[in-house]
């Protein structure tokens, strides 16, 4: 057996990363739960039915992304049948979800231009009150003309100049109100839209479909991208950990099997019995065999190539401190067992190496 030293691909991702994914996937997940409720909640004003719609868009939108996960478990496992299933189940309630955010997010894109045509229709309705005086007084200008040809300036053209003043000083009171009234700006959506109308030459519905439709898929895919991320960052945790218990390729030293706790071992290998004859049994004491030095054990598994000719790999496999396998080495060195390359790596030469 040999000491698995190859470096991991990645490590685990750090709080700070984890953290990140979190908040992507809650913001993510928030979001398209309010864009479906937006539609969901405008199906009926009872607020029973509203409740009962909300609650189906929150399970919809949560019963996706937990099928999503599971799909990324079972296809870990290489179910591919139930992996399978359960990517129909998230194709069904993902078109479910997306059908709703995009009615949701129309909804709401539909709202702001209400809310400016409705700024831009009182402002209309100013400049037709300012355009219907501008008429008036024109009318009452030619009257006055008919007057002055009548000869009759004092008691016509004094009385339609004083009109005129009049509707004068009305006329600015509402260009004032017009331009006192708070015009709602154009938001960045509507401005989009605005733009991608003109550039793809169509009417703004249509841009308003393809952008809503757009960002609706947008934001489920973005969401389901950060809980595959979270599924499969769990697993690569678990598998990083069990790996980090492996001392030998295969072989986990903290599974040895343990002797019993009512064994001594001390009494078992101390006599043999030698059979004399039919009548005679002679009892002959054994020594046990004295324990082998750290520095024996070392050079026995190294001989047997049970691990690679490294200080980190004999210092698992032995469980020495950094002091005691360098001292190891460093008699290994002197005896010429192993040798040092140039870039500090040993390598092993054998004991029948030096003995020869």
């Amino acid at each position: 057996m040999h000491f698995n030293q190859n470096i991991p691909v990645r490590f685990p991702k750090g709080i700070f990363a984890m953290w990140s994914v979190y908040s992507f996937t809650g913001a993510a997940i928030l979001a398209s739960i309010v864009f479906s409720l937006l539609l969901f909640l405008s199906i009926d004003d009872d607020p029973l039915m509203k409740f009962l719609f909300g609650g189906l868009a929150v399970i919809f939108e949560l019963g996706k992304f937990f099928a999503w996960y599971e799909v990324g478990e079972r296809k870990a496992r290489r179910n591919y049948s139930g992996t399978f299933t359960a990517f129909t189940f998230y194709a069904v309630l993902a078109a479910i979800s997306i059908g709703g955010s995009v009615g949701g997010i129309n909804s709401a894109t539909n709202k702001a231009y209400s809310e400016a045509n409705v700024q831009q229709s009182k402002i209309n309705a100013f400049n037709m009150q300012i355009q219907a005086i501008e008429k008036q007084i024109d009318l009452n200008n030619v009257a006055a003309k008919k007057y002055i040809q009548m000869e009759r300036i004092a008691s016509g053209v004094t009385r339609i100049q004083k009109a005129n003043e009049k509707l004068r000083k009305q006329q600015q009171q509402i260009a004032m109100e017009r331009d006192t009234t708070p015009i709602v700006g154009q938001g960045s959506v509507l401005g989009l839209i605005d733009s991608l109308a003109t550039t793809f030459n169509v009417s703004n519905q249509a841009a308003q479909l393809g952008l809503v439709i757009f960002l609706s898929v947008l934001l489920d895919f973005f969401a389901a991208f950060f809980v595959g991320l979270i599924g499969e960052e769990n697993r690569f945790r678990y598998q990083f950990k069990r790996q980090q218990l492996l001392s030998v390729n295969g072989y986990s030293i903290q599974d040895q099997p343990q002797l019993l706790t009512h064994f001594d071992p001390s009494a078992v290998g101390t006599s043999s019995i030698t059979d004399i004859s039919d009548d005679e049994i002679i009892v002959e004491d054994i020594e046990p065999e004295p324990p082998k030095t750290a520095y024996e054990q070392a050079i026995e598994a190294l001989t047997k190539n049970q691990v690679n000719c490294s200080k980190r790999a004999v210092s698992q496999l032995l469980k020495l401190t950094t002091d005691e396998v360098d001292a190891i080495f460093h008699q290994l060195l002197d005896q010429g067992i192993v040798s040092k390359k140039p870039n500090n790596h040993y390598q092993w030469r054998g004991v029948n190496t030096v003995a020869s």
